[in-house]
Formats: structure tokens, C-alpha cells, sequence
């Protein structure tokens, strides 16, 4: 319910300062983006008990039950000292969809896990056959009394070695239209018949992985959205994935001179080129769009709900990624050939360069999101899709 009695603008910065001042030391940062150490999860406790953690959401469910401009206070508090974790009914995945479509079990289960990062999650979408097509996936949940029987294969799941739970679209109903026959659920991890195998990527890294399920089990409450919703429910939760690949599209990797374009300009003695300064500006400036459409489209979007408008900021990301990659490439020169330990410029450089691709294809290629774009914000006509109407069981294997 949302609170009556709001607090100023004022009131509040003053209330958020004085609680960082007594509360904030600062937290070491991790090389891992996948596991949460303890002094994290602490960190984020305090947070979520402060109320600043999800302030828009409901009393009942951590919140304070603000409007969006309060709550953007609350963010902007917390970045000027650089302190993780409020504003997560922004940007978390698992606990935006769980609060927007899950039963009061899950949520009294996994919601306070969730934003604390106590509980990890991955999301098990993708497989070897429906990846551009979600809406193709074939890995099947059946039920059996007060569970779910879930059995397939998933692919390019991030983080799935260390998550407690996932998120997880499967085919409940193989006889009405693909888009149908879907349902969201939220899996346990840790259990008989889930066998996870890194993926090498072209960076060196094993952040994805093939997932194997063979006879998983889900209790009933954890079906999200109800039978057969699920792609209603996907389309919430990838939002809010695009939203957060489209704000930083940052690769997992501690910040070195190669983060900045005009430190690495000068470094380089490149800054006084006219060429290098032009293409410096068209960097920063498509940085600074990319980030006021973003806040436009969060600001717009009720919470728990998908905009159409986050596929823009992803594809812009990808696009910001791969020319940054490009003109630092061009700024270091030969260097860009050297590897190593011996070369952290030219390493870091080049695993950028890699690493932009993954922005490209995580959470829907580049061709995907022209398609959204083209489709649900420009409203031009809708791709041929020949298999959309038929029931699923007919349609051809990819």
C-alpha cells in the first residue's frame, strides 16, 4: 500500500545522509561478480531494514511504498558515496518479477534473500534451440501432485555455478501456440538432476554455462504468474535485464586507465589530435544520451512492469561498446598486439574489445531488440512468424 504522510525532498536527503554517515565505511570490492561476500550481504541487510533498498515497494514487503522522484533521492544519496544497494526495485531482476507476479510463498521464501543477495539467482531462458526465439524453448515441466517435474537443456546461463535459485520459462501445455504453453517458476539449484558445465569464453572466462536438468523438482508455489502466463512474466523480467545491460554494459573486470577514453587519449599523447577529440566527444555524448533516455524510460515504467522503451538503451550499449572498443584500439596503436601482465593496457583494451560482444547477445541480440523496437515503440508491422498460431507440438524443431 503506498505510504501516506511522504516526506520533502528535503526531509529525506537530510534523513539518508545521516544514516550513511553512521552506517557507511565502505566494502572491499569483489573479483567476483557472481558470489556475494559476507561484509556484502551485511551491508545489504542494513539496507533493506532501512527501507532503502526497495523504497517503492510496499510496507508489507520491505518497502516504503514512495513515489518514483522520492525514491530517486534515496539513489542519488547513496551514489554520492558510492554505497551499493538501494534502488533495487529498479534493477533487480529476481525480486521485481517475484513481487510483481509471485504467490505470498515465494515471496515470504525468497524475497528478503533475494535483496540481500544471500540468495544468487541465474536465469534459465535460453537453450541450444530457442535463443533468439524464447518463445521455441522445449524443456518441459510437468506435474505431480504438489510439484513440478522439470526435464531439458538450457544454455549461456550466467552465474548458474554459484546460484541458489534460478528462473526458469519451460513448456507446461505442448497443444496451444508456442507463446501459450509457457510457465515461469523459480527453480532450486542446488538439487539431484541439475548438472551445470562452464562454457569458455573468447575473454578467457567461464562466467556461462550449459545446463542440464533431468528430473528437477519445483513446489507448486514457485510456478510465477500462473499456468501457462509465463511469457508475460519473461517479458517483465527480460525488461529489467535489458534495463541493466543497457545502464553500464560494464565487463566483470576491476577498472584500469583503459575505462577512461580521455585518460587514455592523453596517456597516449592522442588528445590533441582534432580526429581523436571528435570521436572522443561522439563517445561521451552517446554515454550521456544513453544514460538520460535510461532514467527516462525507468521513470516512466510502474514498478514491476516491462517498457519496450530498455530495449533502445540495450542496443544503444551495444553499439556505445563496440565504437569505445574500436577508438581505444586506435588509441593505443600497435600496443593493442601486446597480452599479459606485462601489457595492462593493451590486455585490458582487448579483453573490452571481446567483452562487447556479450552486450550484444545477452538478454536478446542486437537484431532482437530492432525487432521490439521496430514493432512496439516505431509500430511498424509485425515479423512473419509462420508457427505463432499453430499449436506448439506441430511446429517444426529448429
Amino acid at each position: 500500500m503506498a505510504t501516506t504522510n511522504l516526506p520533502s525532498a528535503d526531509d529525506l536527503r537530510t534523513e539518508v545522509r545521516d544514516w550513511l554517515a553512521a552506517n557507511w565505511s565502505g566494502l572491499e570490492p569483489s573479483s567476483d561478480p557472481w558470489r556475494s561476500s559476507p561484509e556484502r550481504i551485511a551491508w545489504l541487510e542494513k539496507v533493506l531494514d532501512a527501507g532503502y533498498a526497495v523504497p517503492t515497494y510496499p510496507t508489507e514487503w520491505f518497502g516504503r511504498g514512495y513515489p518514483a522522484e522520492l525514491a530517486a533521492v534515496i539513489g542519488r544519496e547513496f551514489r554520492a558515496v558510492k554505497a551499493p544497494g538501494a534502488l533495487q526495485d529498479r534493477y533487480s531482476i529476481p525480486a521485481n518479477t517475484v513481487l510483481r507476479f509471485g504467490t505470498e510463498t515465494i515471496k515470504h521464501d525468497l524475497l528478503r534473500g533475494f535483496l540481500t543477495e544471500q540468495s544468487r539467482t541465474c536465469l534459465l531462458y535460453s537453450e541450444p534451440g530457442a535463443g533468439s526465439d524464447l518463445a521455441a524453448v522445449r524443456t518441459s515441466a510437468v506435474k505431480d501432485g504438489d510439484r513440478w517435474i522439470v526435464n531439458g537443456q538450457k544454455v549461456w546461463t550466467s552465474g548458474a555455478q554459484h546460484a541458489e535459485y534460478a528462473l526458469l520459462i519451460a513448456r507446461t501445455d505442448w497443444d496451444v501456440p508456442k507463446h501459450k504453453g509457457l510457465s515461469f517458476f523459480i527453480i532450486p539449484m542446488r538439487q539431484p538432476g541439475i548438472e551445470i558445465r562452464p562454457l569458455v569464453q573468447i575473454t578467457g572466462e567461464s562466467h556461462f554455462n550449459e545446463v542440464f536438468i533431468s528430473d528437477a523438482s519445483v513446489p507448486d508455489e514457485y510456478l510465477v504468474g500462473g499456468l501457462g502466463n509465463g511469457w508475460k512474466v519473461l517479458q517483465t523480467a527480460l525488461a529489467y535485464e535489458r534495463s541493466i545491460m543497457g545502464d553500464s554494459g560494464r565487463a566483470s573486470r576491476n577498472r584500469s586507465k583503459a575505462d577512461s577514453l580521455v585518460e587514455l587519449a592523453r596517456e597516449h599523447g592522442r588528445l590533441d589530435d582534432a580526429a581523436v577529440r571528435h570521436e572522443l566527444a561522439t563517445a561521451l555524448s552517446l554515454r550521456e544520451l544513453n544514460r538520460l533516455n535510461n532514467s527516462r524510460a525507468k521513470a516512466s515504467a510502474e514498478p514491476g512492469t516491462s517498457s519496450s522503451i530498455m530495449s533502445i538503451g540495450k542496443l544503444a550499449m551495444s553499439r556505445i561498446l563496440h565504437s569505445e572498443a574500436r577508438l581505444k584500439t586506435e588509441l593505443i596503436g600497435a600496443e593493442s598486439l601486446l597480452a599479459g601482465s606485462d601489457n595492462p593496457v593493451a590486455d585490458d583494451v582487448n579483453f573490452l574489445t571481446f567483452n562487447a560482444f556479450f552486450t550484444s547477445i545477452g538478454g536478446g541480440t542486437d537484431q532482437i531488440q530492432r525487432n521490439i523496437i521496430g514493432e512496439r515503440v516505431l509500430g511498424l508491422p509485425r515479423e512473419a512468424d509462420v508457427d505463432r498460431e499453430i499449436p506448439f507440438r506441430q511446429a517444426r524443431k529448429s
